[in-house]
Order: C-alpha cells, then structure tokens, then sequence
C-alpha cells in the first residue's frame, strides 16, 4: 500500500464501539512478529524504545524516535503509529515539526501529548497553549499533503494530577483543534472509560494500564472506546524475562528459561528470512 493508503485503513479502523488492539512493539524483530499474528495497526512505545537503548522513558531525542518509528514502518506492512512524546518541546512550533518530519516517513499517523518532561509540573497548565499545540501539528499534517492520523493525548491520570472533567475539556479542546483521535492514558477504571467516551466527539483510544487490564474487550466496546493500547506493557512483560538472570546469578537454577523460549517459539516463525 501507498502510505496515503495505510493511514486511510488506520483512519478507517477507528471505530467508537467497535475497538480494535493495537500492539506497541519495540523494535524491528517484534514488530515484524505482531504483525505476523494478525494485528491490523502497530504503535511505537517511548518507554519501550527507551529500554533498547538502555534509557529511562522520554530519554531519546526527537531524531531518534523518528528514526526508530520510521524503521518500523519500513519493516511492516501494517500501519504504524508513533509516540512522539509531547512533540520534543512546549512550543506549538516544535509540535509542528515533529509532525511534519513523521509524515515524511512511512508512519501513517502520531501522538502529541501534553506532558512537560518537569516533575514539579507535569502536565502543561495553560488550556490555550495546549491547545494551540495540537492546533500547530494538524496544520503541520495538512501542509504535507498526505494523510496522517494525529492523536493527541491529554496526560493528566498518567501523572496522578487527573481530574475527570478537566481532562474531558482538554480532550475536547484538542478535538476542536483538529485532533482525530483522543487519548487520556491512566484512566483509573471503566466508569472513566465511559466518561470520556462519552463526553467526546472523537474516536478514544484507551491505554490497557492498571485496573483497566482486568477488562475485556468487549467491555471497552460497550463504553464506547475506538482504540486500545498496550503503551510499555509488551516491552516490560518482555524484559522482565531478564529476571531470571537473577536466579542463574545467585541461585545456580535455569530451569525459569524453558517456559520463556516455549513462548518465543509460536512468534519466531513470522520472522522475515
């Protein structure tokens, strides 16, 4: 497919009530893997790109992701998704150029987030510039002259700093602004799914975090959500498989290995020759 035509089957996959899973691989070796299982759509992970490299999350620069999302999107077939973080800086101008690089890749769509990367203050306080932000990056997608999915994502719950209407309104603003997918990662539980659901105008996607991964899909379906990700999860379940190092270190014992490399073997064969 052209990538005009990948971001339009991404596009047309958001569905409010009918959601669809989109897995967050971390590199080339499992994205190629999620893709053989079936998935429809791919999403980069900051958090799990981070750990490749050996960093912590928002610990690599704007080229590097853009770098590791475009890798991807050259390796699959499917539709791939980037985290762009909060879009490598606060100013509506560096939003706009993060967009405008992505969609001179091969990714049929990317998130801004309205995080500041500032312990004190996570989130970014003035409604107007998070706004004008998401605003900057969908005039940033029109201008290139090709489709590209914009999500933008109000981070509030992530931080502890949620209030469920605030974040309703932001989320709104941002719909308002041009956004075509909605996101408010660390919903504490479903009758918050179902508030933002159905307090929006856009398709919701929703992060598979905390309480919320006790759910089933079909329950995201009936609260109205589009869209459900896995953010870091894969990546962590991933290398938290390393902990049985600690038993080889400090116990002699490596019978922990068996059941890991039984799971590997049922993905290892969509890997290309």
């Amino acid at each position: 497919m052209s990538i005009n035509e990948k971001a339009g089957a991404f596009r047309a996959l958001h569905k409010a009530g009918k959601p669809f899973v989109i897995p967050n691989p971390w590199d080339i070796g499992s994205a190629r893997m999620l893709e053989g299982l079936g998935f429809k759509a791919l999403a980069t992970t900051s958090s799990g790109f981070a750990m490749t490299l050996g960093r912590k999350d928002y610990g690599v620069t704007r080229e590097e992701a853009l770098t590791h999302g475009a890798a991807i999107a050259d390796a699959v077939e499917t539709p791939v998704n980037a985290d762009l973080e909060n879009g490598f800086g606060l100013a509506p101008e560096d939003a706009a150029q993060t967009i405008a690089l992505a969609c001179g890749t091969a990714l049929a769509g990317g998130s801004i987030e309205d995080s500041t990367g500032e312990s004190r203050s996570p989130v970014i306080d003035d409604d107007a510039l998070a706004a004008a932000r998401i605003e900057a990056a969908v005039e940033a997608a029109k201008k290139s002259g090709r489709d590209f999915v914009l999500t933008a994502r109000a981070e509030a719950f992530l931080y502890g700093v949620g209030e469920l209407d605030k974040v309703i309104a932001r989320l709104n603003a941002f719909a308002d602004a041009g956004a075509d997918v909605l996101y408010a990662p660390g919903l504490p539980d479903m009758d918050a799914v179902r508030a933002v659901c159905k307090g929006v105008s856009k398709p919701v996607n929703i992060l598979i975090l905390g309480a919320l991964a006790s759910h089933r899909v079909e329950e995201f379906a009936e609260a109205g959500a589009a869209r459900l990700s896995i953010g870091g999860g894969l990546a962590w379940n991933a290398y938290g498989a390393l902990g049985a190092a600690t038993e080889m270190l400090t116990e002699g014992r490596f019978d922990m290995l068996s059941a890991n490399r039984e799971g590997a073997k049922k993905i290892a064969p969509f890997l290309k020759a």
